[in-house]
């Protein structure tokens, strides 16, 4: 979310910097080569982060890749709950690789500069998945909530067919806002410090290297995370509910505790990735001053760990996975 509005943007060096009119006017966008990305050079021992991030990316991939093997190999898994775990998976890979391979090649090569079309791209993808994290943990929840509060009606409100338009749906619909905002940002102009603060190109940390009136970019940013953050965080709240007040009125204390413990690794993977979040935001919008180096630490593990720890929780929380697993490597 900090990266959607842009905090504490240090304005520190040049580049240099090309221009282009715009189609059917006489504006002139001046367009930098590309950015520098300094949020991990700017860090004390930042070999160690390094190495963290290596450790990172390997088991979200190994992780992530199993939990999507035992699920795709296993028809007994074929439910809508278990096609709703694969998407959360490949949404888990392909958050992780747009961020952390970059930085990894910034630390091994000594190369921060990353290309202005290659910064926005990767501004889209991060934001874009990062969305889709999110939304993957609204779908899970939606399974959820039919699940316990609709039981018999189950089988036919939630199939496979109905849950994979459900996420084919979201993955289109997510493109939107951030291929606007993708847009909507190569219509400004560069012509102060090209330096961005952050190991990754961020929404908000590039609009602020912009010299013209950027208003408007802010207002979509924060709409924009608002929206992501709230809505999603809402409706799983809703869910909750829900579930806690048909939990209460079911006769056995067994059964009570069957329907919490359906939810469990579920809540476990909101807290990972919405307390961070908030936490973050809340020191935005108070206002509170904090160093580059406590933000990034924070950045890095509000992105990082939550596509780490979703399959491990969900092997360990899970007892059909569990079971799976060693026929799965067998």
């Amino acid at each position: 979310l900090s990266s959607l509005t842009g905090v504490q943007t240090q304005h520190i060096s040049r580049m240099t910097i090309g221009s282009s009119p715009t189609e059917g006017s006489n504006i002139t966008i001046v367009k930098p080569s590309g950015f520098n990305l300094v949020g991990l050079t700017n860090l004390k021992n930042s070999e160690y982060l390094l190495v963290f991030l290596l450790f990172v990316y390997v088991i979200t991939l190994l992780g992530n890749f199993t939990l999507m093997a035992v699920v795709y190999l296993h028809p007994q898994l074929h439910t809508p709950r278990y096609v709703a775990v694969f998407n959360l998976a490949a949404v888990d890979v392909l958050y992780n690789s747009t961020i952390i391979p970059k930085a990894l090649q910034a630390f091994l090569f000594n190369y921060n500069y990353i290309e202005y079309d290659a910064c926005f791209t990767q501004m889209f993808f991060v934001h874009y998945t990062s969305s889709m994290e999110s939304v993957s943990l609204v779908i899970m929840a939606y399974d959820r909530f039919i699940a316990i509060c609709f039981p018999l009606q189950y089988p036919s409100i939630n199939t496979n067919t109905k849950m994979l338009i459900i996420i084919a749906s979201c993955w289109i619909i997510c493109i939107i806002p951030f291929l606007y905002m993708a847009l909507l940002i190569t219509k400004l102009s560069f012509c102060a410090a090209l330096e961005i603060p952050l190991f990754f190109c961020g929404y908000g940390f590039i609009f602020r290297l912009g010299c013209d009136d950027t208003l408007v970019y802010l207002k979509v940013g924060q709409t924009v995370s608002i929206v992501l953050m709230y809505g999603p965080l809402a409706f799983i709240v809703f869910t909750y509910l829900a579930i806690m007040v048909t939990a209460i009125k079911l006769d056995s204390a067994e059964s009570k505790r069957k329907a919490m413990n359906t939810c469990v690794a579920h809540l476990i993977l909101v807290l990972i990735l919405y307390v961070p979040l908030m936490v973050n935001y809340m020191l935005v919008q108070l206002s509170i001053q904090y160093s580059d180096e406590i933000r990034n630490i924070t950045v890095i593990l509000s992105t990082t760990l939550p596509p780490l720890l979703n399959p491990v929780i969900y092997s360990l929380k899970t007892k059909e996975i569990r079971d799976l697993l060693p026929k799965t490597f067998k």
